[in-house]
């Protein structure tokens, strides 16, 4: 067996009171790789991200990691009476040196670019702002896996499209291997090494899909055209948006 792994599940389920949610999955997500989840709405990829966290047990299976996790979630995680200092520091508990502390956060703020705000707390912040800094807060200290449960999701679009560059470069100067979970074809097109498109609950590996064009990838660059049409396709939403044209032309 190949022990060049970050993440492993072996025939991982898992059910809530008798309804299965994940059916015997087994997956290998290797050091570095940054890895998409997409899938119908339910289909329990963020069961399936916090099996792999550990906040869940699974039913039956195993879940092995290899390093030290980091969860960023859909909702803003920042502690409001904390400064983005404060709330930056609090990924870094386990360093006690006060010095080395002290250079880390200072390179965390230069990293996201909010060396100017460093005194501000969250409330006077932007939404890309407040995501720049769980982000600074999850790369920092020793961390090697990163979960990411949507975490643009409640975003506007341009800042959505530049967050995902800003993630793009985080992740070149900080390498982690990354699981995201998304709705947004485009997002996993445009930031994935690998695809993993889910099928209906309970949910299964239905299609893998790689990519290997180098991040930061456009929206126009053929790699990502090409991956966000096999994405709908094996959605199932190419098909039911034919059909709900000609529905419409019928009419």
């Amino acid at each position: 067996m190949n022990d060049n792994f970050a993440l492993r599940l072996d025939h991982v389920s898992r059910d809530f009171g008798g309804l299965p949610v994940l059916d015997d999955l087994s997956l290998t997500i290797t050091p570095g790789e940054f890895v998409v989840l997409v899938g119908p709405s339910g289909c329990g990829k963020t069961t399936l991200l916090n099996v792999l966290s550990g906040a869940l047990a699974p039913s039956s299976g195993t879940v092995t990691t290899q390093g030290v996790l980091r969860t960023v979630y859909q909702h803003d995680g920042l502690f409001p009476w904390l400064t983005v200092r404060d709330n930056i520091g609090l990924g870094l508990r386990g360093l006690t040196d006060k010095e080395a502390k002290a250079r880390e956060l200072a390179e965390l703020l230069a990293l996201i670019r909010l060396e100017e705000f460093a005194g501000h707390y969250p409330h006077q912040l932007s939404g890309g702002m407040r995501q720049r800094v769980e982000l600074a807060r999850a790369l920092a200290g020793r961390s090697d896996i990163l979960l990411l449960d949507e975490p643009f999701s409640a975003l506007d679009y341009q800042t959505r499209l530049r967050l995902r560059r800003e993630l793009a470069r985080l992740l070149a100067l900080r390498p982690r291997t990354v699981v995201f979970v998304t709705h947004d074809i485009e997002e996993a097109a445009q930031l994935a090494d690998r695809v993993l498109v889910l099928s209906e609950r309970p949910a299964q590996v239905k299609t893998e899909l790689l990519l290997t064009t180098p991040r930061p990838r456009d929206l126009t660059d053929p790699s990502v055209v090409e991956a966000m049409g096999r994405i709908i396709h094996d959605l199932g939403l190419a098909e039911s948006d034919f059909e709900l044209r000609e529905k419409n032309l019928g009419e």
